[in-house]
């Protein structure tokens, strides 16, 4: 069984860093790519970052680059999202998912699995 469980999430200030995990099971973790999503409260989710497990390629939404970064522990199964200098538009619940494919996906409609959400807020 595919299971995906992010943590990490948590009250901090504007200027704060915050770092999300997504511990992967039930598949081979090098045959798909991972994506993280926000939902901002009363909002549609957007993408945020994915990483292709398969070949390392990443990608970011452009309201995310320079602050955040997506990297991989082979060794525990697990993606990270390292999230600094974090704005107040920046709260939202993150989720992650594994795609349906091995190569960067940014449509929702490529993910088959989703992790519960972690509540980001940043707030001073």
């Amino acid at each position: 069984e595919v299971q995906l469980q992010a943590s990490g999430g948590g009250l901090v200030q504007p200027g704060g860093s915050l770092r999300l995990s997504c511990a992967a099971s039930g598949f081979t973790f090098d045959d798909y790519a991972i994506g993280w999503f926000r939902q901002p409260p009363g909002k549609d989710g957007k993408g945020v970052s994915c990483l292709s497990l398969n070949d390392g390629g990443t990608y970011y939404a452009d309201s995310v680059k320079g602050r955040f970064v997506i990297s991989r522990d082979y060794a525990k199964s697990t993606v990270h999202l390292q999230m600094n200098s974090l704005k107040p538009e920046d709260t939202a619940t993150y989720y992650c998912a594994r795609a349906a494919v091995r190569s960067i996906a940014t449509n929702r409609d490529n993910y088959a699995y989703w992790g519960q959400g972690t509540l980001v807020t940043v707030s001073s």
